[in-house]
């Protein structure tokens, strides 16, 4: 049993949902840290109770160096936020007692919805050139140019017709005038920062330039609540894109603002996909804003294939001139428990329906009111983002299988044996580019996301308090690992007494996690059961993403002990263990090749090296190691040779000669542990152990299955699989990035089939051994 330990009363980080008072600071102080691998760092030091929040949320100066400084208001920090879920009189042009009461009618019928003509809109898609081209072609059993032509034009309003549908301004009055009191009933509060507003808003007033939103997606509410937020704070109504649906409710949406990917067919894929690609044109032409989901609620960190589609169309209007240049805003929507998201397996959501969105919205409101943030990220040019293209070189320069498997399997790579098509192709030029922007703003969106309070109570709960836990010890964390999160400039989306947070917590997970309470009425809590364990991680993701880096950093110091401490025996303190430098990077940089950087947070615009090399940095700053030269405390120095940069992993110098002979010292480190947060170390190397332990049952799954097999057929073998372990976590996302990852590396290998793309193991891990070496490749990197 834990103790009692006196914690603080209470934290001030964001909005007032649980009463607390965020005081009229001086901004954040900055300590500023040029490290040796060229990046400037900057960390936001200290906030509780002295400074404001930070806010994140700022373009990539690598790939858009020139959108830095633009649209970004000073005192950004200052400017507050606003619950956007409760309209008031000051959102009308009038005041009163009776406005008060009526103020969200009024709101509603005065927000600006643009008018369309459909016959204006039909004429334009018609004219366009790259309809034309499609429809040019010779129709089979044509008879006449005149009968061609009008069968090629029906064909086209059809498809129009299955994209959009002549928006309905009463509809969509009445359907935002409702909105507001479905929010507040779903949620607390609905918070949106003033700053992030004020950006987008500066960008909005650009003109001829439309703006594109790319969101993560976290519920089948993040169109409505987007599309809520763009037309009541003033930027207009968007057009939301959506997959291709066979909804009842498909034609409902599309008067909302829906629009939607036609059927796609091999015979008219040309005609579908030139008239999707002239509407496109056509709303950006219009200046209304387009809001794209990168991803699926139940598959989060993959860029999805309608995204791909959509991206595809919005890159072709850049480069036929259609728009002068897109302002592409990131955005990031946090919930404290998605509404309406299937938490059991992760399965896929059924088709929207009435009866769906009924049994949804009456789940939903009978759970407890939990909060929501929507950030945005600065927006940029996607312009310059093109021109520069810093993530291709990345994509197709950096070869895992060729890096990592001589390491797994400790041979040379002309001695690994036929591993077949490796690395699937990436396709044309302009599929390449498509993956990397979507793979960078989906790392953007997640980063501008806000972690939650409850986020921060499953991450403890899972990663920490394994056991029972005592109400006290439970509060004292949280108050110590917020305060690490703020120090790395984290932006949480919440505010309060320190007991009402937790309280709020463990209201949001008990009822369906079945954590249960031990002794006097919350005096202590026991361990979740299994079914629970994937739904924690899911809540857990915002504080591993934000972490990911450190945890990398410290499951690979986890990799080098394990491998040190058997030879030394175990030391009184490991303190007394000195790392060397080569050997860290080295163990960092193969766990980057191991798993993909969208599920770690990492920008893909930078290649693995220099992401070792950032982490290195964090563990420094964060003060999980401290630098000294080489001495005679225990060294953990497992390969004295110097590690090149530029070679495979694993790949040293042939020359015995090392920094030290040549009179320069080794750099090495030793272990510390922050103040107030004992055991940070062993919390981070946990954070990521959902998804070693998911690709650790991934290696046990390839010796189960037939070979070769389709993809999906895969995937729901590999989660039937998963739920098969007491302490797994059997999460679709995960199972899904196991699998590419494996591919990445050259594990799997596609097969191009009459039926469809089959996977099957490659030549080298068709061998047990080989099979056994790649598990203790991940299990050296995991901590149960």
């Amino acid at each position: 049993m834990w103790g009692f330990f006196p914690g603080p009363s209470s934290t001030s980080a964001c909005s007032p949902q649980f009463g607390g008072v965020l005081p009229a600071m001086t901004p954040p102080k900055i300590q500023t840290r040029i490290s040796h691998s060229g990046p400037k760092l900057e960390v936001f030091i200290p906030f509780l109770g002295k400074y404001h929040r930070p806010v994140s949320g700022r373009c990539c100066q690598t790939c858009t160096p020139r959108s830095w400084d633009g649209f970004y208001p000073e005192r950004l920090a200052a400017l507050g936020s606003r619950d956007v879920s409760r309209v008031t009189e000051t959102d009308t042009r009038f005041r009163g007692w009776l406005v008060r009461r009526i103020c969200g009618f009024l709101a509603a019928w005065e927000w600006k919805i643009p008018a369309e003509t459909p016959g204006e809109l039909l004429v334009r898609i018609c004219s366009s050139k790259r309809v034309q081209g499609a429809a040019s072609a010779p129709e089979p059993g044509s008879e006449g140019d005149e009968g061609s032509r009008q069968r090629w034009k029906e064909k086209i309003c059809q498809i129009l017709g299955e994209i959009q549908a002549p928006l309905s301004p009463l509809l969509l009055r009445l359907c935002h005038w409702l909105l507001p009191k479905f929010l507040t009933r779903l949620f607390l509060g609905v918070q949106l920062h003033r700053g992030q507003l004020e950006m987008v808003l500066r960008a909005a007033r650009t003109p001829e330039v439309p703006l594109v939103f790319l969101c993560s997606h976290q519920s089948q509410v993040d169109g409505l609540l987007l599309s809520f937020i763009l037309l009541s704070q003033g930027i207009g109504l968007p057009r939301v894109a959506v997959g291709a649906c066979t909804s009842p409710l498909r034609s409902l949406l599309q008067r909302l603002g829906g629009i939607f990917l036609p059927s796609w067919s091999e015979l008219d894929e040309g005609l579908s996909g030139a008239v999707l690609d002239a509407y496109v044109q056509e709303v950006l032409r219009s200046r209304q804003p387009l809001v794209l989901f990168l991803e699926e609620p139940w598959a989060a960190l993959r860029l999805a294939d309608p995204a791909r589609r959509w991206l595809l169309r919005v890159l072709r209007a850049l480069q036929d001139g259609a728009v002068p240049d897109v302002l592409v805003v990131p955005v990031g929507i946090a919930y404290d428990v998605a509404p309406g998201r299937m938490e059991q397996d992760g399965a896929p959501p059924q088709p929207l329906g009435i009866s769906t969105c009924l049994q949804a919205a009456f789940q939903a409101l009978r759970r407890h009111r939990g909060c929501a943030q929507v950030d945005f990220s600065q927006p940029f040019s996607l312009r310059e983002f093109v021109n520069n293209n810093l993530v291709r070189p990345v994509l197709t320069e950096n070869c895992p299988e060729q890096l990592l498997l001589p390491t797994i399997l400790g041979r040379r790579l002309l001695d690994v044996g036929n591993v077949g098509t490796l690395s699937p192709s990436l396709g044309t030029e302009e599929e390449i580019l498509v993956t990397a922007l979507g793979l960078h703003a989906l790392s953007d969106s997640r980063a501008c996301s806000a972690i939650m309070a409850v986020g921060i109570t499953a991450a403890l709960l899972l990663h920490r308090h394994q056991e029972v836990v005592l109400l006290p010890q439970l509060m004292w964390d949280f108050s110590e690992l917020l305060e690490q999160l703020l120090l790395r400039g984290c932006a949480v989306g919440f505010s309060g007494q320190l007991r009402a947070l937790v309280g709020h917590s463990l209201r949001q997970l008990q009822p369906p996690l079945a954590l249960h309470l031990l002794g006097p009425p919350r005096a202590a809590l026991g361990p979740p059961k299994a079914l629970a364990r994937a739904r924690l991680g899911r809540l857990a993701g915002g504080v591993r993403h934000h972490l990911a880096g450190e945890a990398v950093g410290a499951c690979a110091i986890r990799a080098l002990l394990l491998e040190v401490l058997p030879i030394l025996g175990h030391p009184s303190s490991l303190t007394r263990i000195v790392l060397s430098r080569d050997e860290l990077l080295r163990k960092i940089l193969e766990l980057l090749q191991l798993l993909p950087p969208t599920l770690l947070g990492l920008q893909p615009c930078q290649p693995p090296d220099c992401h070792s090399l950032d982490i290195l940095d964090k563990l420094i700053l964060g003060g999980l190691l401290e630098e000294e030269l080489e001495s005679e405390r225990w060294g953990c120095d497992v390969a004295p040779r110097r590690f090149l940069w530029g070679r495979s992993l694993g790949s040293f110098s042939d020359d015995s000669d090392n920094d030290s002979e040549h009179g320069v010292p080794k750099q090495c480190y030793k272990l510390t542990e922050p103040q107030g947060f004992p055991g940070f170390l062993l919390f981070l190397c946990r954070l990521l152990s959902p998804i070693l332990q998911t690709y650790g049952r991934a290696v046990e799954f390839l010796q189960r299955p037939p070979w070769p097999q389709p993809e999906a057929d895969c995937v729901e073998a590999l989660l039937e699989f998963l739920a098969e372990d007491e302490g797994g976590y059997p999460d679709r996302s995960l199972a899904l990035n196991s699998l590419q990852s494996f591919k990445d590396i050259g594990v799997l290998e596609e097969l191009q089939t009459p039926t469809g793309r089959l996977l099957q193991l490659s030549q080298p891990f068709q061998s047990a051994s080989n099979r056994e070496k790649l598990a203790a490749f991940i299990h050296q990197f995991t901590q149960p």
